[in-house]
């Protein structure tokens, strides 16, 4: 009986240490997000699977102004308006705040939920683009760089991306001096993937902002 008890205790006594070891799983908060407290609202950032693989069905619209934007729109988010990235990139075209900010765009949870404020904001920074690539659209045009064709709306694309600056280090450098998103997407790819649409419509304006409220 005695070495029942002392075995009984010692069982007890090994469980209760083996259990402390264990502790309950807290919840951390991730810091550093791009959306200050005072600008919280609802959004939705791509799962793994639909970043790897989107279904959808587009209208053809051939090479028009709305198949460009409807084209970008879908590589950009999947034409989803609402959606914010793991960058605190926003809405259908993915716009950062202080771009959103020069355009004048302040109230970033009335864009996510006004579509027709962000085809005005994506046409006034069009606009800004073309104003800043003028030169480099007038002397590139029909030219061959990596292999790719250079066009108006191929070099607006990749500003929309990249920035005017970065394409224009791209075309003087012949296409050696390259760049790549936080994805992986290249601005090559942007000038090879949107070329050849017609952006004859979007005017070249150093100040355009959004007229939409």
């Amino acid at each position: 009986m005695r070495k029942d008890i002392i075995y009984f205790g010692v069982t007890i006594a090994f469980i209760a240490i083996i259990s402390s070891g264990f502790k309950a799983f807290k919840q951390e908060s991730v810091t550093g997000f791009h959306i200050d407290d005072s600008e919280v609202f609802e959004y939705r950032v791509p799962s793994k699977d639909e970043s790897v693989k989107l279904n959808f069905s587009i209208p053809y619209t051939g090479n028009t102004y709305i198949g460009f934007t409807q084209a970008l729109g879908v590589k950009e988010s999947a034409g989803i308006y609402t959606l914010v990235n793991p960058y605190g990139y926003m809405g259908k075209y993915q716009f950062g705040r202080s771009t959103l900010r020069h355009i004048g765009v302040y109230n970033f949870k009335n864009f996510l939920n006004n579509p027709n404020l962000q085809e005005d904001a994506f046409y006034a920074l069009l606009c800004i683009n073309k104003w800043e690539l003028r030169k480099e659209i007038k002397n590139y045009s029909g030219r061959i760089i990596n292999g790719i064709k250079i066009t108006e709306s191929g070099l607006l694309a990749a500003a929309h991306l990249a920035g005017a600056s970065s394409v224009k280090a791209y075309l003087r450098s012949n296409g050696k001096n390259g760049f790549r998103d936080g994805f992986g997407t290249s601005l090559r790819s942007y000038i090879k993937r949107f070329n050849g649409y017609d952006t004859s419509n979007v005017i070249s304006n150093r100040f355009a902002k959004v007229t939409t409220n």
